[in-house]
């Protein structure tokens, strides 16, 4: 009788087949660690030097994050094909504070949300309920709507070729199909970059001649620790359980493993945990795990968790070739901020498509988002709203997102409680 081989999950394959199918996630995935390093350089006013700087960091971390879930050590880990990436919403987040507070104070609020997202996970059942489809839907809206507004001063530094730059995505997103429709945000960065360079404009110069990129400990400083200011953060990071459920599932389900979330989704939201530890350090935002990759998965068949880890040194490697990372940070400005116009856009659109599985004929939840929507919009459009109030209140409701995390949370806690007390009692319970 023939002994049965590995789990497809866990197949080994030869070298020649492994480099390639590597390659193509690294390929499906790098706009979105690049879009998020230059919106933050651009938030923080970062030179070029230090940009490339944060660029060799985050790819690292990206890398490092990978190797976790995909291999996993010691329950840190899921072992899936999962890639990891800075967050998008955690990206918008980190500059709210940094803006607010200074950027070693957003430092400490990345070490502070991962430390907690760490102690959360004992209680990973009894709080991911309070984060269902509605309460991340609207959340995952008003992030994209703020990140668009966060993106908008890049690109309009230099109009004409952050339009292009949006006008090529959005066609490569319209007409291309499988792994190039997944590139569509660098083929548009890359047509944005070419009428750049036909219209004369100047390309930022990058400094250094050195072959090899190690990472910043510490750029902004001490990481400074505010609570009070890390408010934002903290939500996202429990709010990121409820994330991490669905996309673990969907990957087991993906390479015909039964899905366990009691038993992957701690280790899932561990290795997150870890690689955001290390962001905090090296001066990157909260990390999350993709499910961006699940489509590469699903496009080639190829279900090994080895395809990914070996994208995860691929990724290390990249961060740590110096050229690499300085021809990166000589990107224009305007082409990176129309990049991530088109990218947070999306975001947007993935937070109506969340909403899409709602009823919103149902009161409750067509009051929850409705006033979800008006806290998480009005700092947006009223600032000067909440200046009257105390610190600690402007802080709480002043910022959009965490007040619109938290609007939903409570509302659907508190009509999901009603709606139980509400409820007649079975025929003959007592």
């Amino acid at each position: 009788m023939a002994t049965p081989g590995p789990a497809p999950v866990d197949a080994r394959l030869p070298l020649h087949r492994l480099l390639p199918l590597a390659a193509q996630h690294v390929l499906a995935m790098i706009a979105a660690p690049v879009a998020t390093v230059f919106l933050l350089a651009g938030g923080l006013r970062l030179p070029p030097d230090r940009t490339a700087a944060l660029l060799s960091a985050t790819l690292v971390l990206c890398g490092t994050g990978t190797l976790l879930q995909s291999l996993g050590v010691l329950r840190i880990g899921a072992r899936l094909p999962f890639v990891m990436l800075p967050g998008g919403a955690a990206a918008a987040l980190f500059l709210q504070i940094a803006r607010e507070h200074g950027a070693a104070t957003a430092s400490g609020a990345v070490l502070l949300a991962a430390a907690l997202l760490l102690a959360a996970l004992p209680l990973y059942g009894r709080l991911v309920r309070f984060f269902p489809p509605l309460v991340m839907g609207a959340t995952v809206l008003v992030i994209g709507v703020t990140m668009v507004a966060v993106a908008a001063p890049m690109a309009t530094a230099g109009g004409g070729p952050a339009l292009v730059t949006v006008a090529a995505t959005a066609l490569g997103f319209l007409l291309l199909r499988g792994v190039w429709r997944q590139l569509s945000v660098l083929l548009g960065m890359a047509v944005g970059t070419a009428a750049t360079a036909l219209s004369g404009a100047p390309f930022r110069a990058v400094p250094g001649d050195a072959v090899l990129a190690l990472p910043r400990l510490l750029p902004y400083g001490v990481p400074h620790f505010d609570l009070l200011a890390a408010l934002p953060l903290l939500v996202f990071a429990l709010a990121s359980l409820a994330e991490a459920t669905g996309q673990t599932v969907l990957n087991s389900r993906a390479v015909g493993r039964d899905p366990r979330p009691a038993r992957d989704v701690p280790r899932t939201a561990r290795a997150d945990a870890a690689a955001s530890l290390l962001a905090g350090l090296f001066g990157g935002v909260t990390m999350v795990t993709s499910a961006e990759n699940i489509g590469v998965v699903r496009l080639t068949g190829v279900r090994s968790r080895f395809v990914t880890a070996a994208a995860g040194a691929l990724l290390v490697l990249c961060g740590l070739l110096a050229p690499l990372t300085r021809l990166l940070a000589a990107l224009p400005v305007p082409v990176v901020g129309g990049a991530a116009l088109v990218i947070y856009a999306v975001i947007a659109a993935m937070g109506i498509a969340m909403l899409a599985g709602t009823d919103l004929d149902d009161r409750a939840a067509a009051t929850v988002l409705a006033l979800t929507l008006l806290a998480g919009l009005l700092p947006l459009l009223a600032p000067r709203l909440y200046a009257p109030l105390p610190t600690w209140a402007h802080a709480l409701l002043g910022s959009g997102v965490p007040a619109a995390a938290l609007t939903a949370a409570t509302l659907t806690a508190l009509f999901t409680r009603l709606g139980t007390a509400r409820r007649p009692a079975p025929a003959g319970a007592e």
